[in-house]
């Protein structure tokens, strides 16, 4: 789910610190000799890592865009919901309201006006990336603002109504045990 750039296969690096204490990535200075060498030697990060980063970014930048500006300490599980909300006019899944026709239904025969949101889904992994950056950036883990029980039931809530709005059930299924083969009894061929 990228937020913030429009080229989906073109991230850009440009790594500013946002907030005081961030990490960034420092990158050696070229030298004649490191020049020529492999390009396998230097990392990249990984698709994950550059996701975080721009989820992280986005956050920030709602933070700084929010009125009144919210510093990253001041932040509760009451602005991540927010930003969850926020972040809805710009879903693609189409979630129907109760009222609709098509409430329940799997796959609705026709158009209709109900609103695009974000898929449960792509939430659920945007505030996974958000704690872990959190944490990475200094946070304390008991302060984490991604993991606050209302957020976590803010979560639960968009999945279950989606999968009554979609007509899908979030039963957890348990495992059971695989049936054990049974061999057949060798034959007497006597």
């Amino acid at each position: 789910m990228d937020l913030v750039s429009s080229q989906p296969n073109n991230p850009t690096y440009d790594i500013t610190p946002i907030i005081p204490n961030s990490t960034t990535i420092a990158t050696p200075p070229t030298t004649p000799s490191t020049a020529t060498s492999s390009p396998s030697s230097a990392t990249t990060p990984s698709r994950y890592e550059n996701q975080k980063r721009r989820d992280w970014n986005t956050f920030c930048q709602y933070l700084r865009n929010h009125k009144p500006p919210l510093s990253l300490p001041m932040c509760s599980g009451a602005h991540v919901l927010e930003f969850l909300r926020y972040l809805d006019q710009f879903g693609k899944t189409k979630v129907h309201n109760q009222t609709c026709p098509f409430f329940g239904l799997p796959n609705p025969p026709a158009p209709c006006p109900c609103p695009l949101r974000q898929a449960w889904g792509s939430l659920d992994a945007l505030i996974g990336r958000l704690r872990a950056a959190y944490e990475e950036h200094g946070g304390r883990p008991e302060a984490n603002p991604f993991g606050a029980r209302a957020v976590r039931l803010f979560l639960r809530e968009v999945r279950d109504f989606q999968a009554k709005a979609r007509g899908v059930s979030y039963d957890k299924k348990r495992k059971r045990p695989k049936p054990k083969n049974m061999a057949p009894p060798p034959s007497n061929a006597n």
